[in-house]
């Protein structure tokens, strides 16, 4: 089983640029808040990482691009997916396990790693 986390922005040099000096700018109208709250300016928060670290599972970070690319080989409706969004691989099976609104209803990072805890206990104990 894989935890796939899924940003609302696409990958590339010049969309990383132009998303940081947003996140700088105007943080309150920031599309990813995946990426605002597991990221400070530059780096990822050392919280995070150790939670991720802890997870004990394999986890992909991947952007939006990134994402639908992966999906072209498997069985999924795509054009009404909204991101962030969190996914579980299991064994090639892909479902939604963290709709992009309930990421966004996080207003912190530990709502978040409250909220993917839970899930997962919930997915492990079905």
């Amino acid at each position: 089983m894989e935890l796939i986390l899924v940003y609302n922005a696409d990958s590339g040099f010049f969309n990383t640029v132009k998303d940081g000096l947003h996140k700088i700018v105007s943080p309150s109208t920031y599309q990813c808040n995946l990426c605002a709250l597991t990221y400070g300016t530059i780096k990822m928060k050392d919280e995070w990482k150790t939670f991720i670290n802890e997870l004990k599972m394999p986890v992909e970070f991947l952007h939006r691009d990134e994402f639908l690319e992966k999906l072209k080989s498997h069985p999924h409706n795509v054009k009404d997916m909204k991101f962030p969004a969190i996914f579980l691989d299991k064994g090639g099976r892909i479902s939604l396990l963290i709709a992009h609104y309930e990421v966004n209803e996080c207003k912190t990072l530990k709502d978040l790693m409250d909220l993917i805890t839970r899930k997962l206990v919930s997915t492990q104990s079905n």
